[in-house]
């Protein structure tokens, strides 16, 4: 009988052991920062960096319990994003976790823009009790609601498209719902993925000076991309630029207006067609091999902004703001504000000169680090 009661009780001593190491676990997650717009750069880079979370939750800092989420929401006077996630998960969600909650750039919206709280759907407790009371199936893959602390839902059910667009989109339904307004670097985020999901088309334009170009042509809508070159003699620049948003017709004429279109260099008949209809048959080119200009972005690479990690068409945005004399810091991120503080503090750091980075996240990851190293 002894032994018995002294297996017993291993057992239980055992399982209470585990149990209290899954919950600080559980807890760690939402208590190790309080993430927000002024969360010092070296939180977010360790976090972002040596976070505890699952990969199903990517690099959120959520908390785990709902009815803290609502209490926080009031506080705070904000609303709530809940995550409905399997944990340990199938594919469909570590890959969410992987591609859409650990883009730099959607942690930061989700984190300064509401209290985000996580339920995992194939766990018992408080888990299981939110799950039920809001009608969410178990061992489901990720589902994304955007609500009030009174349950009122801002933007649709997120379920089935897995996608950043999708969730960016939900996003700034959500905001637009709630007469909040969305930060310009989450709209240029939105303007870029859905460009990037279609279509995209290429012009090149040549002007007196391509400096000058590039800051005019990428302050224009549907514009994602610039970089300026030398093509047949000419001073160019190419973009990417998206046709649901601004046809090869308005983009020529407003290149023209802004006196950056002295020439045109066409891919195809079809372009050549649209430019001598526009322009009175002005000087037109076939497209020939183009040679990329060693100082892209030239505003912002004479500032300390070329250190920052940024997307192609914010960094285009950015380029044009300081050429017209405008602050660029509206177009930043909270943690992009922090990094560049960071960086102006400290320039010495060895940092990697990012204005024609095409990678956005591997260059954040390097940023992190060096701002990591720094603090060890």
């Amino acid at each position: 009988m002894k032994i018995f009661f002294t297996i017993t009780f291993i057992i239980l001593c055992t399982f209470s052991t585990i149990r209290l190491a899954v919950n600080a676990r559980d807890n760690s997650i939402s208590n190790e920062i309080d993430m927000g717009s002024t969360t010092p750069i070296n939180q977010i880079a360790n976090f972002y960096l040596n976070g505890t979370n699952p990969v199903e939750l990517g690099k959120v800092n959520w908390l785990r319990n709902f009815d803290e989420a609502v209490k926080r929401a009031k506080k705070l006077n904000k609303t709530i994003l809940v995550l409905f996630q399997e944990v340990p998960g199938c594919s469909t969600s570590s890959g969410y976790g992987r591609e859409v909650l650990s883009h730099p750039l959607i942690v930061d919206a989700i984190q300064s823009l509401f209290v985000p709280v996580a339920i995992y759907n194939n766990h018992g407790g408080d888990d299981y009790k939110t799950l039920r009371s809001f009608g969410e199936p178990s061992w489901n893959n990720p589902v994304v609601r955007i609500i009030t602390p009174e349950r009122n839902e801002l933007a649709p059910r997120l379920s089935g498209d897995y996608s950043q667009l999708k969730l960016v989109n939900r996003i700034l339904r959500a905001l637009k719902e709630s007469n909040e307004t969305a930060p310009p670097y989450l709209e240029l985020l939105a303007q870029e993925l859905r460009a990037k999901s279609s279509n995209i088309e290429e012009a090149t334009f040549a002007m007196h000076c391509f400096w000058e170009g590039e800051a005019k042509l990428g302050n224009i809508e549907g514009v994602i991309s610039t970089k300026p070159g030398f093509m047949n003699g000419h001073e160019v620049v190419e973009i990417l630029y998206d046709p649901e948003v601004t046809s090869y017709a308005e983009l020529i004429s407003k290149a023209n207006a802004e006196k950056v279109a002295n020439h045109v260099f066409v891919k195809d008949n079809k372009q050549k067609d649209v430019v001598e209809k526009i322009t009175a048959g002005s000087s037109i080119s076939e497209k020939s091999t183009f040679r990329a200009d060693d100082d892209p972005k030239h505003y912002l690479a004479h500032t300390f902004l070329k250190y920052v990690p940024m997307t192609q068409l914010q960094s285009a945005r950015v380029n044009a703001a300081i050429a017209q004399g405008k602050s660029p810091e509206q177009l930043l991120s909270p943690s992009q504000l922090q990094l560049l503080e960071f960086i102006k503090k400290h320039p010495d750091l060895n940092w990697p000169n990012v204005v024609d980075s095409s990678d956005y996240v591997t260059a954040w990851n390097t940023s992190m680090t060096i701002v990591s190293n720094y603090y060890k």
